[in-house]
């Protein structure tokens, strides 16, 4: 009976110490804190490291998708009619990009490497063949030659005449093999004869299967974290020179192929694209859940191709004063050797609206047209993305040139392209691994408080047993006494022996038994 009150004392003990020590760790984040400073450690771009591999060649397929807009009016809108298009894809292929000639430069601290890009077509992911399906688009050459001599009128009237024999019209109709990848246009091969410098062939991906953007210096994250992944440098330069602002030519964030672990909703995720020739920042959007993995949307909002009057740190990617577009457009020309290209999201998505009502066959939804980034906060993983941008062209009067005459300023739009990628399961399973091992250590201090609980009512338990019992030892019940004084409805008396009664020695020797039962 001794042992019981110790074994309540010890789990007593034992709850309180738990409880303590677990309510004390939960208030000091302890674990918590040591599990992010093993993540910082752990995710940087070195040699052996947890992200290094799949970082030089990521694991999950990428796809890219080619929509063109096939223009079904070219006649009237040549008269001044509303152009009318009807969009015609996906023409998608397989992206396999990889990190090449990487290196570790300055004491380890950065490393260098050139993105390599490599697309091999795919036919049952495709609408058609794009060796054979003709869109009839916008001449981007001939608006090149005709954008570059707009200031000078003799040699724009000379062009003019070399078009008209030629045949190269404002618009042309040309397979989507040869839009894409390239074709000798007869405009160019004639100015290339007397300007070495200029390209006979001209396509919207021409040169890019197979090759890269040129060398990029990233921060490895060792020094910071918030640093994992930045660009210090492109091609040798810590900042671009294409447009009029500091600002604007400033190299910020990362290439959009890694993020910082431990992001958090409230902060702008960088990104530098050497398509738009500029950084860009995206902004937290929603919750959302990718194949189990909890991750944060970040979306370009509206101000980042906000107009200057909208959003005045944008004045700087005017080419001049007389050079600035309306919200949701970026004109690229400074970077696109002087041709006429202008940047949107697709069918002109968080533009003015004045843009897709002059274009008929515009619809923008932020469903099909957004871009967007679901990362993992705890990781910096990307888990889903889809970068969409759209091509178009600015079409306008250009004196010497007769055939734009009845032009009106128009954006044009030729097509545009959806790159997107989804985590695959062998490297979703590593992340959920790395994750339940991140939840347990992070609330271990929550199990060791809800130990301590499930002891504490354990030990209240045994509390109330005990006293329970307690109580039952000092109550004296007892239902058929022994030695109480019996009435005489309870008891008979019956003689022992057949003594006489006056025997002088022993007395007179009775029996004490119980009546019988009347019924018996």
């Amino acid at each position: 009976m001794t042992r019981r009150p110790y074994a309540i004392y010890a789990v007593g003990i034992i709850c309180a110490s738990l409880l303590v020590v677990g309510i004390g760790l939960v208030v000091g984040q302890v674990f918590r804190t040591f599990m992010q400073e093993r993540l910082k450690r752990e995710i940087v771009l070195v040699e052996g490291s947890r992200v290094f591999e799949s970082w030089k060649t990521p694991p999950p397929p990428v796809y890219m998708e080619y929509f063109f807009f096939n223009v079904t009016n070219v006649d009237e809108f040549l008269k001044g009619a509303k152009p009318e298009v009807t969009q015609v894809g996906p023409y998608t292929y397989r992206e396999y990009r990889y990190k090449e000639n990487v290196s570790m430069v300055e004491n380890g601290t950065r490393v260098s490497a050139y993105n390599t890009k490599s697309f091999v077509f795919l036919r049952d992911k495709s609408v058609g063949d794009p060796t054979f399906d003709n869109i009839t688009t916008v001449n981007i050459p001939s608006w090149a030659v005709m954008n570059k001599l707009k200031n000078n009128f003799w040699k724009a009237s000379l062009v003019s005449m070399w078009m008209n024999s030629m045949g190269s019209n404002l618009f042309t109709t040309r397979t989507v093999d040869e839009l894409l990848w390239g074709y000798e246009d007869p405009l160019l091969a004639r100015v290339s004869s007397s300007n070495p410098d200029v390209e006979k062939v001209f396509g919207l991906m021409y040169k890019k299967n197979g090759s890269n953007d040129g060398e990029f210096v990233y921060h490895t994250g060792q020094q910071n974290y918030m640093d994992y992944g930045r660009v210090e440098t492109w091609k040798g330069e810590s900042k671009v020179s294409f447009w009029t602002s500091d600002q604007s030519n400033s190299i910020n964030g990362s290439d959009g192929s890694a993020f910082h672990p431990l992001l958090k909703k409230d902060e702008r995720i960088y990104i530098f694209t050497p398509d738009l020739c500029r950084s860009i920042y995206m902004e937290f959007e929603k919750d959302v859940e990718v194949k189990g993995i909890p991750a944060y949307r970040f979306t370009p909002p509206r101000s980042v191709l906000a107009s200057k009057e909208e959003n005045p740190a944008n004045e700087g990617f005017c080419i001049s004063p007389k050079e600035c577009l309306g919200t949701g457009l970026l004109k690229v020309s400074p970077c696109r050797k002087g041709a006429p290209v202008v940047a949107s999201f697709p069918h002109f998505h968080l533009a003015d609206s004045k843009y897709a009502s002059a274009i008929g066959g515009m619809s923008p939804q932020a469903e099909h047209h957004q871009t967007f980034l679901d990362l993992n906060p705890t990781t910096g993983v990307i888990v889903r993305a889809n970068k969409r941008a759209q091509v178009n062209i600015l079409m306008s009067r250009i004196s010497g040139f007769a055939k734009t005459r009845g032009l009106n300023e128009t954006i044009f739009p030729v097509m545009f392209l959806n790159e997107s990628v989804v985590i695959d399961d062998a490297s979703a399973a590593r992340v959920h691994k790395l994750l339940l091992i991140v939840t347990l250590v992070s609330n271990f201090p929550l199990i060791i408080v809800g130990l301590g609980a499930i002891m504490l009512a354990v030990f209240i338990l045994l509390l109330y047993r005990a006293r329970q019992q307690k109580n039952e030892v000092k109550r004296v019940v007892f239902t058929k006494p022994l030695y109480a004084t019996s009435t005489e409805d309870e008891t008979s008396y019956s003689p022992v022996s057949d003594k006489e009664k006056d025997d002088s020695q022993n007395g007179t020797y009775i029996g004490l038994t119980s009546k019988a039962d009347p019924q018996a």
